[in-house]
């Protein structure tokens, strides 16, 4: 596996549950040791390297605290560890997520807690900052609230920001470049522009179909009585659009996550066949 981040982007680390997306971020931060290859961060190897973590924020699901830890103890102390620590935006978020600050982290609810973690990302402003999916507990309208202070935040101060996420759809305005992985593999490694309209869904008489989508990369395949639906990868063109209009046949956007979910199974269908 072998992929590059850039500077001041935010990158969508996508995938389906057990993809290895956790693993992959948790031996960027050095709190995993990779089996074998090379990581450079900033051009160092981050592991029990100050120079490097001290530049790294990573917020994850189910984050551990000490047992007697407030919210309040924890920004406090990212505000020591973290140089670029903006305390007066931790306070703005702490508002926006209404949390407790003076209770114990062990007593706060799932969202109460997903809430602490996202405050410590959003308002570290590290130059890296991972997410590994830890807005999970919260609600949709706090997630919403989550990714308009992350966007705005970015916008002010650009840093780099990796966001782990099955919730494909919600995230997908966010980003500017998506690594999805699958088995432990990277099955695609784009800038979101050049992805978007890059699958169609094409619906219609069975036999229409079947004879528009023959040469092409075919990754999904549904039929129902003599209706087929039929998702392609590549733009359509407008003499590809002339066409079906002519044969009665409908063709529609695919989305990110159908697109992402689409060619996982198509890589796990593609497997199967061989084995």
């Amino acid at each position: 596996m072998s992929f590059t981040i850039e500077k001041d982007a935010i990158y969508g680390l996508l995938g389906r549950n057990g993809a290895g997306k956790t693993t992959i971020m948790s031996i960027l931060t050095a709190q995993n040791f990779a089996s074998s290859g090379d990581i450079r961060i900033f051009g160092e190897d981050p592991y029990e390297n100050p120079r490097v973590l001290g530049r790294m924020c990573f917020v994850r699901e189910g984050q551990k605290y000490p047992d007697e830890a407030t919210a309040m103890h924890a920004f406090r102390i990212a505000g020591l560890f973290y140089p670029n620590w903006d305390q007066a935006f931790a306070d703005d978020l702490v508002a926006d997520f209404q949390l407790p600050t003076k209770t114990r982290i062990k007593k706060l609810s799932r969202g109460q807690l997903s809430a602490v973690g996202v405050i410590l990302g959003l308002a570290s402003r590290a130059e890296i900052t991972f997410f590994d999916e830890p807005y999970l507990g919260l609600d949709a309208v706090a997630r919403q609230i989550f990714y308009d202070r992350l966007l705005e935040d970015y916008v002010e101060h650009p840093r780099t920001i990796i966001l782990s996420s099955h919730l494909i759809d919600e995230v997908s305005n966010l980003l500017e470049h998506v690594i999805v992985i699958d088995k432990g593999r990277i099955v695609m490694d784009e800038e979101t522009d050049a992805v978007r309209d890059r699958a169609a869904t094409i619906v219609g008489d069975s036999a229409a179909v079947e004879a528009f989508v023959t040469g092409r990369q075919v990754i999904h395949r549904q039929s129902l009585g003599r209706v087929t639906s039929v998702t392609v990868l590549g733009r359509l063109t407008d003499a590809d659009r002339a066409q079906l209009a002519a044969a009665g046949l409908d063709a529609t956007p695919v989305s990110l996550q159908q697109l992402i979910v689409r060619t996982s199974q198509s890589t796990a269908s593609k497997e199967g066949a061989l084995l």
